[in-house]
């Protein structure tokens, strides 16, 4: 299980991008008190797992519903990673446009922590991509889970530290940090649309 888990969990953490979270949240929870900031970490992380929970337990069936082919979904996912990567490299805006109303809000808990800072489009293709190539459901479901429970207790962890990374790190230090992911994930983008045209037969291994 372990071999599986360490790509696994490199995807997801650098979909979710924990460190590129903290100059976000603290911007989103600038005005909220000391309580208020913990009960909005702990919130955001049960909306995101909540989600990541009904991906993994029934997109097999929603692929599968909409008659989408692993492979195609691999390109197309492989697509999406390589433009959240792109993103990443040039520190363009992602994931976290937000009205001035809405971060005006006591609640960013729900919208935009949870949804859609941790829980993506990037995270629910990266679950679908596993999910549909997976032979042994249960094994798959298992590792998933595993591996979404302990990015979710990093992300966590890294807003509890927010100030305290943020302050080591420097903002320069976090942005430097993000660009090497988003490099990571274009590789890895590009590997699984790779393998997408594999499993269609479109070219030879």
């Amino acid at each position: 299980m372990i071999r599986e888990m360490i790509p696994l969990f490199i995807t997801f953490f650098i979909v979710i991008d924990p460190l590129g979270l903290i100059p976000v949240y603290l911007s989103l929870s600038h005005t909220l008190t000391g309580p208020e900031k913990k009960r909005a970490i702990l919130k955001s992380i049960l909306t995101a797992f909540s989600v990541f929970t009904l991906f993994i337990l029934i997109g097999r069936q929603i692929l599968a519903f909409l008659g989408i082919q692993p492979g195609s979904f691999f390109i197309a996912g492989g697509i999406l990673l390589f433009l959240i990567s792109l993103d990443m490299l040039f520190a363009t805006p992602r994931r976290t446009k937000t009205s001035g109303h809405e971060e005006d809000r006591a609640d960013i808990a729900l919208f935009p922590l949870g949804i859609p800072l941790i829980a993506g489009p990037g995270t629910i293709t990266t679950i679908l991509l596993y999910a549909s190539q997976a032979t042994d459901t249960l094994y798959i479901t298992a590792v998933l889970f595993a591996v979404i429970i302990l990015v979710l207790l990093l992300t966590a962890m890294t807003m509890f530290l927010s100030n305290f990374f943020l302050k080591v790190l420097t903002r320069t230090g976090v942005t430097v940090i993000e660009r090497i992911m988003g490099i990571i994930l274009s590789g890895l983008s590009i590997q699984f649309i790779y393998n997408g045209l594999l499993m269609l037969g479109l070219i030879n291994s």
